[in-house]
Parts: C-alpha cells; structure tokens; sequence
C-alpha cells in the first residue's frame, strides 16, 4: 500500500477509505505498474515448475522465482466470454450475468477494473484480445490494440502466405502442425511487439496497467516450425482417462468432426496434438520472456506487479474430451503467478494452496493500487495470501457452466483443492474426485460407499452455495435440476449489479 511518504511498502490492512485517504497526487508514480498477461486454453498443470514431464515454461518458472505460484487457481466459467466477464468485474458468473458460452450481448457494467484504475490515476492498455461487445468497446482501457489491428498489419505484409489460417486449420481443432508464417509475423510476436510500443511511449507521470491477452494457445495448435520440431519426436504423456469417460468415445460419431468435442482420435493424430500443444506453451512462454526482459531493461520489472494466468484450461483429449467448458481439472483449473514488485516484502519462491478464481484480480490489482474496491466485487484480493494472512479464506471454490456442445453438457463444481464435486444441473448427475490421490481425475467416487458421507457432504455445500439464486436449482434443502441459459438477462431485463 501507500504510506503517507509515498513509499509503497507491504502494509496490508487499510481499508478502502484508509488507502485513498494516503494517496496523493505527488506520489502517484510511487505506486506499482500492474502487469496483467492473459492467456486462452491455458492448462493449470503445464508449467515445468510443478512439474510437468514435457511443458517447458522457463521465463513463467523464473517469474514464480520472485513471487508466488498458486497451485489451486480457477476460472468461475470454463469459457472465454464469461471469465472474462468476471476478470473484468470483479463478480461471479451469476452476478454478471453470463455462466456459459454466448457472444453478442452487452458489456454494460458501472464497476471495471480498467475504468477504476482510471480514476485511480492509471494510464490503461489493452494489447490483444477481450472478447468485449461490440468489439471495439474499451470497457475503461484508454488504448485498445486487438486482433483485427494484427489482421489489418498481417495483411500489409508482403506475400500470399500472410493469410492468418492459410494453414487450414479451424480454431476449435485438434489437429496440430507447424504454422505457415515465420516466427515474427505471428500474432503473439506482435502483441508483444505492441506491449512494447506502449511502454516505450506511455505516460512517465502516471503508473500504468497494461493488459497483454494472447488468444493462445487457443487452437489452432500452429506453433512456430522451431518450437514444433523441439517436442515432435519426444516420448509425450498419453491423455488420462477415467474410469466413467468411456462413453465419450463410443458415442461420439465416426469419422470425427475436426472441431468435435469428444472422441478418440488415433494414436499419431493424439500425438502431434499434443506436441503442438506443447510447442505453443513454449513459444508463448518466450514471448513472455521477450516482454520481461524489456521490462528489465527499462527499469520497470521491479517497480511492477505482474500476474499471469489463463480464462481456462483444454481438455487435449483427456477423458476422451477437447476444448473447455468443463469442471474437470483440465479445463477448470488454470496458471497464477503473481510476481510483486521489489519494495513488497514478501516470502518469494512459493507455491500457495489457498483456492483462488478470476473474479479475485480485479479486487487485487485495486488493493496494490491503493484504490477503493467498489462494493458490486464479489472477488477477494490475494495479497494478503503473500504474507500469509489466510485464516479467513475461502473454504472452497465454486464455478459453473452452462450446457454447451450438448444439451446435457452443463456443470457446478466446489473445489478446495483437494477434493472436487461436480453437479449437472440438466440431468443431476454427481462426481466426486479425491483430487489429493487422482489429480486427474480418473477415478470417480460418487458411486463408492466408503465415500457416501463425503458425497452428502459436498451435495448439501452445493445446496447452500446456490440456495440464494433464482433459477431454482436449490431450495435450501435439495439440488434441482432445470434449465440454465448462458445469459441470465433478456433483451428487455436490466441489468442490478450492486
């Protein structure tokens, strides 16, 4: 926080008024840069620090280094739009409105975490994609770089082989291969190139929030040719499948779709998916690497707060399974890495157990920033976790998704990182997973007896946990199965935030 000299220091405690009663206007460069990389299809187990057998994530492993890695992190909705709907207000799915998969529909929330950063006195960017609606809204950035601006630099670019997807592969597809276009004119290239141009050129008397969001490595799984050809011809981990997954390969229908959400593809076709997979991480973690050092460089690096993660995770054949939008532990559980600035006197080198979610950024990038956290925020700043104050944490976490690929195909889960409990509120279907002893979920205990206490226990969690919503699917006593939309508004609804 800010201390009345100016100098920001690890004070946790103020509250909101405390914190904007010490902020000056003489001192707001003395407060933190916060550095937001985002990323899509993201999975929570690929960094090579906890110790995944292929996942080669040096420049995220050195970030950890300084700051802490939370090794139970989740996305509230297992899909682009509603995370990042909860990323940017600090709410639940329910709150905000969207608990599933739907584009088209408004972005009109008074509370952001841009626009309060704004009128904190930070100077804003946005680099890559949002996913806002319409496309072109800033939602409080005051620089918006994205997607279409690459596509428009690409297409300048000399040659025909500058068309993004002239490879041929959709953007829901578990094929993988080399990219056509040479390393510099991918996009995530470029993103990086554009963060640097705005730190090169920014606002010296404002502290500056900068959101650099890549779309990978969402599929297509195109890496550069250098970074597919470095886990092409290794020994790759099979997918994990459960002992109740089955199904999803005998009723998915033959030949396969090149976007379709289950089946099981052939052993070789399994293999380049996943290399290419794997190859993406680490051309994504250089690039990261790329904008680190710049930020060394310049000075910055220790001056700012820097977070790291992913809306959600990919399924890459796991349980016969592609994409996200499920609760499972591939799709669900994403990276966080938070790297505190220098003057933050915190423990470094850390792995933090505590359950944490997407809607928890937003109220922690205010806190650093010294900056009240509007009352509509339903997430918890993890600042406080750095210097281990968690006695009041959350027990669990809870996130949900709407049905989606499949009419049954909706979910809620709890988690508190050792075990998870999952509910299908179309169809009441139960799982539970010893998370602690099967992290990948391969063995399901709802139907154990031994397990029967531990099964009623998180049922009546769930109960409570969705006791208080209106879509009826608990009355205080027992779970209900109906209808969930992705989008709880109409056209004609308003929209009660808080």
């Amino acid at each position: 926080m800010l201390q009345a000299d100016g100098e920001w220091v690890q004070t946790l405690g103020y509250s909101a008024a405390d914190i904007a009663g010490l902020v000056k206007e003489d001192t707001l460069t003395d407060r933190p840069n916060l550095l937001l990389i985002l990323t899509d299809h993201f999975r929570g187990d690929c960094l090579s620090r906890l110790g995944h057998p292929v996942a080669e994530t040096p420049h995220l492993d050195s970030m950890s280094r300084v700051g802490a890695t939370f090794t139970h992190a989740y996305t509230p909705c297992p899909s682009c739009v509603a995370a990042r709907r909860s990323l940017m207000t600090g709410q639940t799915p329910y709150t905000q409105g969207m608990i599933g998969y739907q584009d088209g529909t408004p972005w009109e929330y008074p509370h952001t975490m841009a626009g309060e950063l704004v009128r904190a006195g930070y100077q804003t960017a946005n680099v890559g994609k949002t996913h806002f609606h319409p496309p072109r809204l800033h939602l409080g950035f005051e620089q918006l770089t994205t997607s279409d601006d690459y596509g428009e630099w690409l297409a300048r670019q000399p040659g025909v082989e500058v068309e993004k997807f002239a490879h041929g592969v959709p953007a829901n597809s578990w094929i993988g291969r080399p990219n056509h276009l040479p390393e510099h004119q991918l996009e995530e290239t470029w993103f990086v190139s554009q963060s640097m141009e705005f730190l090169r050129k920014r606002d010296p008397t404002r502290p500056f929030f900068l959101c650099l969001s890549f779309n990978g490595p969402h599929p297509p799984w195109c890496p550069p040719q250098v970074y597919y050809d470095q886990f092409i011809g290794r020994d790759l981990p099979p997918p994990a499948i459960g002992d109740w997954a089955h199904r999803h390969a005998e009723e998915a229908g033959y030949p396969l779709d090149v976007n379709a959400w289950r089946g099981q593809v052939p052993a070789h076709i399994m293999h380049r998916a996943r290399a290419a997979y794997y190859a993406y991480l680490a051309f994504l973690d250089a690039q990261i690497g790329r904008l680190m050092e710049r930020l060394t460089q310049s000075g910055l690096l220790g001056k700012t707060l820097t977070l790291f993660t992913s809306d959600h995770g990919e399924m890459l054949g796991d349980h016969h399974l592609w994409r996200k939008t499920y609760a499972y532990e591939a799709s669900a559980r994403v990276p966080f890495i938070v790297r505190p600035p220098a003057a933050m006197q915190v423990e470094r080198n850390v792995e933090i157990s505590q359950v944490v979610g997407w809607e928890d950024i937003m109220p922690t990038f205010l806190e650093a920033a010294g900056a009240p956290v509007p009352d509509s925020v339903e997430g918890r700043s993890v600042l406080p976790l750095l210097i281990g104050e968690d006695d009041d944490w959350r027990p669990h976490y809870h996130g949900e998704h709407s049905p989606c690929y499949h009419p049954d195909n909706a979910n809620q889960f709890l988690t508190d990182g050792r075990w998870k409990y999952i509910w299908n509120p179309i169809n009441g279907e139960e799982q539970l997973f010893h998370l602690a002893d099967d992290p990948h979920e391969c063995r399901d205990l709802a139907g154990d007896d031994a397990c029967a206490d531990q099964l009623a226990q998180w049922g009546q969690r769930m109960v409570r946990e969705l006791a208080d919503r209106e879509d009826g699917l608990s009355d205080g006593e027992k779970l209900i199965p109906g209808p969930v939309p992705a989008w709880r508004f109409g056209e004609a609804d308003e929209l009660h935030l808080g």
